[in-house]
């Protein structure tokens, strides 16, 4: 079907993607420093509770950290909105999030150096990532760099959505790759040729191996230790953090995880980030049904968007080279 025989857009979805757009375009006639905090205020204290996160949060915070005090569960229901509503209005805000982030090297970590050979050697790298702080500023900070940084996304339902939605995400870093067989054939392209993909790893996926995450098990997927070994490509997490300040990052470059069995090198990973989540308990996005093995609820729907038509805040798709996908 070519895009002139699209079906038309429904008008709910029409007019859903309007009323956002309206939104997002009225935070944006704040200034910056204004901006950012007030939209995690709007979804720690609007949109978490209307949409049912702050019971997600409990429930998962329940089963991974059950001796949590119950004064800071309450806080994280908070906290953890807010943090994604930071990262989405920061999406948003275009030159101004870019040029904050890449004004001044935010590189750091015990994985840099390897990261920045590979780069220089043109060698393929696989970026783990993980719905944390904020997963842009990484994109921006490594693109700041001159590096080339591709990802997969997920196309939204709502095709009025992603009219304004991709635009906002390819304007931080290119290329951008669009889930499908022709989106996961040039991202293999992107690889092969020595490009860096991120991809993400900490959402459950049914064909996932049964490794462990803090402590409980979880389906994690595979793929980018299978492309690791597949492509000799660099393997290393990478997370943007959020400052004390609430507006700047620093973006941590984790140490590389070593070819081995696939599940060892993503266990690895799931400890990697374990660590830095306990270190950041309000960064990490607890509204993730990543144990729904043990979680007891039938809910289907493991998408960070708000409720089934609203804009994602995720990082690069989780993908899986399951023998379904053709690959």
């Amino acid at each position: 079907m070519t895009r002139g025989d699209e079906e038309p857009i429904p008008l709910a979805d029409r007019l859903s993607s309007g009323a956002f757009r309206l939104l997002v375009g009225l935070f944006l006639l704040m200034p910056y420093r204004r901006r950012v905090p007030a939209m995690g205020w709007t979804f720690a204290h609007v949109v978490a509770p209307l949409a049912g996160w702050r019971r997600r949060i409990r429930d998962n915070l329940a089963l991974a950290c059950p001796d949590l005090p119950a004064a800071q569960v309450r806080g994280l229901t908070r906290a953890v909105p807010d943090n994604a509503g930071r990262a989405l209005i920061e999406i948003y805000s275009g030159t101004e999030f870019t040029a904050r982030v890449g004004a001044e090297d935010r590189l750091s970590g015990p994985g840099l150096p390897a990261l920045e050979q590979a780069a220089a050697a043109g060698r393929p790298v696989i970026l783990a990532c993980a719905h944390f702080g904020n997963y842009d500023a990484m994109r921006a900070a490594l693109a700041a760099r001159g590096w080339k940084v591709g990802a997969l996304y997920r196309p939204m339902n709502n095709r009025a959505f992603n009219r304004h939605y991709v635009p906002a995400i390819e304007a931080i870093a290119q290329p951008l790759f669009p889930r499908g067989r022709a989106g996961l054939a040039g991202m293999l392209r992107f690889l092969k040729g020595g490009g860096m993909l991120c991809l993400g790893f900490d959402q459950f996926d049914r064909h996932g191996a049964t490794l462990r995450f803090f402590g409980l098990p979880s389906q994690t997927v595979l793929t980018p230790a299978e492309l690791a070994l597949r492509y000799h490509a660099l393997l290393l997490p990478v997370a943007g953090i959020r400052q004390p300040d609430g507006l700047s990052f620093r973006v941590e470059v984790g140490e590389p995880v070593a070819p081995d069995d696939p599940q060892a090198m993503m266990q690895a990973l799931n400890d990697d980030l374990e660590g830095l989540v306990r270190a950041h308990m309000d960064q990490w996005f607890w509204v993730h049904r990543r144990w729904k093995d043990l979680s007891g609820r039938p809910d289907a729907d493991d998408s960070p968007n708000l409720g089934a038509q609203g804009p994602s805040t995720a990082p690069p798709e989780t993908v899986s080279l399951a023998p379904r996908e053709g690959l």
